[in-house]
């Protein structure tokens, strides 16, 4: 399995470049897909499913399956976060997976860059950070690429993991 990810601080435009790019790569013929993490509590389950009831149980896993989706959620209750490793241990085969955000591991990444933002680059100091997609223009040590250049940012990455 191929992986690469997309990091950057917030409001650098991780989340609209990860859409387009799974747009653009899905639409080429390849299987994506995606591990985003969170670094806040989050809910995925409405309340008052028969679902969320089951969590709220107790349950550690529900496993929801309809004809047109599954859904797994674990409640960690209190357990270490998985490593990204064991995530990506869960996931069906695909073509390419694309991460959004787990700065610190050691997979290729791509940083999503908005001036605007007011947030200083992340490359400089990450050999993990292959390229950069900017909406200035950037003089940097590895290329730097249109942040709403969407072909061109998944050619890169498609490049990077050999696909």
């Amino acid at each position: 399995m191929k992986v690469f990810g997309v990091t950057g601080w917030k409001n650098a435009g991780k989340t609209g470049l990860m859409e387009r790019l799974v747009t653009e790569i899905t639409a080429r013929g390849y299987t994506v897909s995606t591990v985003k993490h969170a670094h806040h509590g989050f809910d995925v389950d409405v309340p008052g499913t028969d679902s969320f009831r089951h969590r709220a149980a107790g349950a550690s896993e529900v496993l929801v399956s309809s004809p047109k989706r599954v859904a797994l959620m674990t409640e960690l209750r209190g357990a270490d976060e998985p490593q990204l490793p064991d995530l990506l241990a869960r996931l069906a085969p695909a073509d390419l997976v694309l991460i959004e955000g787990f700065k610190g591991a050691p997979h290729p990444k791509i940083e999503a860059f908005r001036a605007e933002a007011g947030h200083s680059l992340i490359a400089p100091g990450d050999p993990t950070i292959r390229a950069v997609a900017s909406d200035v223009p950037l003089e940097l040590d590895r290329p730097v690429l249109d942040l709403d250049d969407t072909v061109a940012i998944a050619d890169f990455v498609l490049a990077e993991v050999g696909l």
